[in-house]
């Protein structure tokens, strides 16, 4: 592998809050540390959907999951894949539904919860939460700072080239109190309390570090459909790499091709966008 890399992705979370409410990560943009773009997902903008669309790099129409309730194992080539086929170890600490996608169908809480598989062709270190029970009043998610302390042990004790990291806290929080509200800003404010410490610390490990989130949300907590509230969020890049101008608007069909391409591991032919670092 050329570089390691962490994507940390915090799903659901609508540009104008990223840049609004992420005082941490906007003060390394000010202080040239971090670089940040809008990101447009695809359509469905639906969190399943758009997980496999983020790995694999092609669109739902192509990948097939139409949304949250249509998970399966894909069969596309993926991040995870193309990382194993250059040689590099892989980590994940997510939602099940990427265990599904990515490694085995359906999920076994036994099983899958937690492995450690060096042969694997796909995710060979993986620690997983299904928020099974999920709803309204009861979201069933873990703490953040619990999800980012488990990659960064995965990374210090499996020497990770490529580990991803997802949370739902700020997706859940939004379908709950939806995005104008004083529970809202002070979700986000956490997140980003929570997160921040860790970002020196992964630099300091040589990852270049991708965060970012799945999709938006609109002002009732909705997204699914077309809009910027509901597609357009934003991406924080640190690391060293060129990348396009300031008000560039990404595809997230580009980000799997640009995180394999920082990695140095092969770019599946499936994979037609372009990367946006160079």
């Amino acid at each position: 592998m050329d570089r390691k890399l962490l994507l940390i992705i915090l799903d659901g979370v609508p540009y104008r809050n990223f840049r609004r409410l992420f005082g941490n990560l906007e003060g390394w943009v000010d202080s040239g540390d971090a670089r940040v773009w809008k990101m447009r997902a695809v359509l469905p903008s639906i969190s399943a959907s758009c997980y496999a669309s983020i790995h694999t790099g092609v669109a739902p129409a192509e990948h097939g999951c139409t949304g949250n309730g249509n998970v399966f194992r894909l069969g596309h080539k993926d991040v995870f894949s193309q990382v194993r086929e250059g040689g590099g170890v892989t980590g994940a600490v997510t939602h099940s539904f990427w265990s599904q996608f990515f490694n085995r169908h359906p999920f076994d809480y036994v099983r899958d919860v937690e492995y450690d598989e060096p042969e694997s062709k796909t995710i060979n270190h993986g620690r997983f939460h299904s928020m099974t029970g999920y709803g309204h009043d009861n979201q069933m998610t873990p703490s953040d700072v619990d999800l980012f302390g488990t990659l960064t042990n995965l990374a210090l004790r499996f020497g990770l080239d490529y580990g991803i990291l997802h949370t739902c806290t700020l997706d859940s929080m939004g379908h709950r109190f939806f995005h104008d509200c004083q529970q809202m800003d002070h979700a986000c404010f956490v997140m980003d309390e929570m997160l921040a410490p860790f970002i020196p610390r992964w630099r300091d490990l040589g990852y270049e570090v991708i965060v970012t989130a799945d999709h938006g949300q609109d002002e009732r907590g909705h997204h699914g459909g077309r809009g910027p509230l509901q597609q357009e969020t934003a991406l924080y890049y640190f690391g060293d790499a060129e990348g396009p101008e300031q008000d560039a608007v990404i595809d997230q069909l580009q980000l799997a091709p640009t995180i394999l391409s920082r990695m140095g591991a092969p770019i599946a032919d499936t994979m037609k966008a372009k990367p946006f670092l160079k």
